[in-house]
């Protein structure tokens, strides 16, 4: 696999062998996303559909547990209230599992471990890792993620800038208000080929994040989708999936 990419299945619990599978009797699950970060999930152009890994991933799940994900648009600030809220029955879009959302929140057992990477100028593609921990260079992150935390203990918050949204961060890079953006190492090369020959993930292999499913304080639902979860680990079904998005299987 890509070196951004660690197997999740390292980190799933086993199924008992023979044990009567999950059924959520074809109940239909609304899904919030913020749909701007390929390949994780993004709207295709062409199509109006939201489409991505994460997509895929909840589908092949409902497939085995008997359900179906429709995925709905929305916006990374206030998405977390909003299932809590019940506006949602769950939270997918590459959400980092933390100690701290875990106190409001259930997560699934980790899909994807994920490492962060830099995002630069081509034209400062030689710059370190030591270039930006020296003090003198800033970072730009989606505000209220994983990467801005990651940002902030790189360079200090001082010289840390947080955006509502990735694209912002991106644009203020473009504009060189910002020396680099925190992204994920999954979604680096997405966007060094949207944005090729103007912009390099040349940092990389920074923390590593365990993704998950996100669901309601209590929802009865979290194991039923980690037995899906492991069902399509041992059916290969997850290797297809990682092998479409990043090229190779495990």
């Amino acid at each position: 696999m890509l070196r951004e990419i660690i197997a999740a299945s390292v980190f799933g619990t086993m199924m008992i062998a023979g044990a009567q599978a999950a059924d959520l009797e074809g109940k239909v699950l609304k899904v919030g996303s913020d749909t701007t970060y390929p390949p994780m999930e993004t709207v295709d152009e062409r199509t109006g559909e939201i489409v991505g890994f994460d997509v895929d991933i909840m589908d092949a799940i409902c497939a085995k547990i008997n359900c179906k994900a429709e995925f709905v648009t929305t916006a990374w600030d206030g998405i977390f209230a909003a299932l809590v809220q019940g506006e949602f029955d769950v939270v997918v879009s590459g959400v980092s599992i933390t100690d701290e959302r875990k106190k409001t929140m259930d997560f699934s057992e980790p899909y994807l471990v994920v490492s962060q990477a830099i995002l630069l100028r081509v034209e400062d593609e030689g710059t370190s890792l030591e270039g930006f921990q020296s003090g003198s260079k800033t970072l730009a992150a989606q505000t209220g993620t994983t990467n801005a935390q990651l940002a902030e203990k790189l360079v200090t918050r001082e010289n840390t800038r947080l955006y509502d949204t990735f694209a912002a961060a991106i644009l203020a890079l473009q504009n060189a208000d910002v020396d680099g953006v925190i992204i994920d190492g999954t979604s680096a090369h997405a966007y060094e080929q949207e944005f090729a020959g103007e912009l390099t993930a040349a940092i990389k292999g920074l923390e590593s994040d365990p993704l998950g499913i996100v669901f309601q304080k209590g929802s009865p639902m979290v194991d039923a989708f980690n037995e899906g979860l492991e069902q399509i680990k041992a059916d290969g079904t997850w290797d297809a999936l990682t092998a479409k998005y990043w090229g190779v299987e495990n």
